[in-house]
């Protein structure tokens, strides 16, 4: 057997371990055996590619290989879950630039060989245009989650993106028709660096979901197309179920908060204020509770439903719910978790942060399976949670008019753990905060909820 029979089983079992890892991420209880099989597929890749015979420097390889384990290494030893989200972007967006380093080289090589078809050429033009816009995008998707930096203001941001769009069109389609003058590559590639700003630039935080499910899919895409360059087939497929997964959760998402993909990228970001004004809304009639009072709640509570927000994220408070899990549990209450598409900061931010708890999975309910639960549910507890929980959506000329919610208010009490009465990225003020069954328990997710358990324990 020779080694490009070798080469080929293995890239067909590495295929096939991706797909079975992709397929097992689809619910939180075989997420982990998912990405267990999907770096096995990965190493099995790795491996089988070092026979390749065309490798020039093997010392070259492990001095890369090197390098990145141990910067993998590194970021899995010291990023908390609640910069998963930062580091995400971080990974689409190194993808990207990697796409467009190899088809690059791979794309010069061919021309030099002669080798100019138009597959090759097409598939170059689509590396460089997406993956560009994939690593700039993501670095900004990265500064706005790290809160480092807000990104540029774009005057007349639509008609700058349509702009750089028909200027890397006309880029890419000559790098087509003219493949030896790699002047048209790198203009290409620049004006995609650009793109990938002025559309990242200008999206708000609500819409950070969309963009990372968005990004991913494009480093994907962007490796496929990679693929196409190398003739690799592995890298095509691979590049094609990252890409295919990333649209379909996009649409997920922006199903999820009522949202066109279209408004998320050349939209103004999702409609603020809508006429609610805070003072009318909340004016005497907020029930400000204690640790004391809560614990007496749920002391004598049956069903309690935890919905955890991007307050829980930024409060690191998911072991403290774990422990107020257990207690509750103890004393003989039924606890889960109300699950939303969007709660976070991107898809699945809080059955990651909850399992890193260890949190059982099967506690874990999403959104359309407990809101028929909620009018069985004793307690209710918000924490860090606002747009998602707004009942404002259910009115029909409202400013989130649509997006689906968590119906906590149906709850027969509602504790909402909060710092203030801040809107959430909408910045609509949520009336759910001074319903008659709803209280507001002020401070530090964290803290709040240890000193729930705290007094849970005194009762």
């Amino acid at each position: 057997m020779s080694s490009d029979d070798v080469i080929g089983i293995g890239y067909l079992v590495a295929a096939a371990l991706f797909i079975l890892g992709l397929k097992g991420l689809g619910k939180p209880r075989t997420a982990v055996r998912g990405n267990q099989l999907g770096a096995l597929g990965m190493f099995v890749a790795v491996l089988v590619t070092l026979l390749d015979r065309d490798i020039v420097s093997y010392w070259q390889l492990a001095i890369g290989m090197a390098i990145g384990a141990a910067v993998g290494v590194l970021l899995a030893l010291r990023v908390e879950m609640t910069s998963m989200p930062q580091l995400v972007a971080l990974f689409n967006g190194f993808g990207g630039l990697a796409s467009v380093l190899v088809g690059a080289a791979s794309f010069f090589e061919a021309v030099g060989r002669g080798n100019d078809d138009l597959q090759v050429s097409l598939a170059a033009a689509l590396t460089a245009w997406i993956g560009a816009v994939t690593f700039t995008g993501s670095l900004i998707a990265f500064t706005k989650l790290q809160e480092v930096w807000d990104g540029l203001p774009i005057p007349a941001a639509r008609i700058v993106n349509i702009t750089l769009s028909v200027a890397a069109l006309g880029l890419a389609i000559a790098v087509v028709a003219q493949p030896d003058q790699r002047l048209w590559f790198w203009l290409l590639v620049a004006v995609a660096a650009v793109s990938g700003v002025t559309l990242t630039s200008p999206i708000g935080g609500a819409d950070m979901p969309v963009v990372i499910a968005l990004l991913n899919s494009f480093s994907g895409l962007a490796a496929a197309a990679a693929g196409f360059v190398l003739d690799n087939a592995l890298l095509i497929i691979a590049g094609a179920l990252v890409g295919a997964s990333g649209l379909i959760l996009t649409a997920i998402m922006t199903k999820a908060m009522n949202r066109t993909l279209i408004d998320v990228l050349f939209g103004d970001g999702p409609a603020s204020g809508g006429g609610l004004d805070a003072d009318e809304v909340y004016a005497g009639k907020v029930t400000s509770t204690s640790a004391d009072e809560v614990a007496m709640l749920l002391d004598t509570a049956e069903r309690v439903v935890i919905v955890p927000g991007y307050g829980l994220a930024v409060a690191q408070a998911q072991h403290a719910v774990r422990d107020l899990t257990k207690a509750l549990e103890a004393n003989g209450s039924e606890v889960v978790f109300g699950i939303h598409p969007v709660a976070g900061r991107m898809p699945g931010h809080m059955n990651v942060l909850l399992a890193e708890a260890e949190i059982s999975y099967d506690a874990l309910v999403e959104m359309d399976m407990v809101n028929p639960t909620f009018e069985q549910t004793d307690v209710a507890i918000v924490l860090g949670a606002n747009d998602v929980v707004n009942p404002v959506a259910r009115e029909p000329d409202g400013p989130i008019a649509g997006m689906p919610i968590l119906d906590v208010d149906n709850a027969r009490v509602v504790v909402v753990i909060k710092r203030s009465l801040s809107p959430g990225f909408a910045g609509i003020p949520n009336p759910l905060f001074a319903a008659d069954n709803a209280m507001m328990l002020f401070g530090d997710g964290k803290a709040a909820v240890v000193e729930i358990t705290k007094a849970l324990a005194e009762v």
